[in-house]
């Protein structure tokens, strides 16, 4: 193992080794990071009554316009009762439109109307200012070994729904 604890190299392949406090300090890192991550948008929020299913399905349907509700469904991996209940919150308030699939009359399509638009700026561009700041503290190479991490940790199933642009950048 390295002098300071992290990794040694074994036939040639580097290796990472952590020890359980150095992993329990990283979990509560994400703990505090994600609180403040998602702080600046349940601000903007509360002016709606809105919670954070409203800020996901938001971003989301910004991300695919015209995504399915069966879609949605799949990405936010909540039940059809809980996404109804915010869909049709954000439907009555103006923010979504559902229109009829056009091959499948059973299927409704989302879109996010022009005050959606508004919204999903106000509350994107609340976390892109923080993680822009986070960024530029941490440097480039922190930036990419962090995405890898979070890559790492994703359900394949779900990887599948996360597109990084061809940068590398996400």
């Amino acid at each position: 193992m390295a002098e300071n604890g992290m990794s040694s190299s074994v036939g040639g392949e580097a290796r990472l080794f952590l020890t359980d406090d150095q992993l329990r300090k990283g979990i509560e890192a994400m703990f505090f990071a994600y609180r403040g991550f998602t702080a600046d948008p349940d601000r903007i929020l509360t002016n709606y009554a809105y919670g954070r299913a409203h800020h996901r399905a938001i971003h989301f349907i910004k991300q695919a316009p015209g995504t399915s509700v069966n879609n949605l469904l799949s990405i936010l991996g909540v039940t059809k009762q809980s996404l109804n209940r915010v869909l049709r919150t954000l439907i009555e308030d103006g923010l979504v439109e559902s229109r009829v699939g056009t091959k499948d009359k059973r299927e409704r399509h989302l879109f996010l109307t022009d005050s959606g638009v508004t919204l999903e700026a106000e509350l994107s561009d609340a976390q892109r200012n923080r993680m822009r700041a986070a960024y530029r503290e941490a440097g480039p190479e922190a930036v990419a070994g962090f995405r890898q991490v979070l890559e790492a940790m994703m359900d394949p199933e779900l990887r599948r729904h996360y597109k990084p642009n061809k940068e590398g950048t996400s």
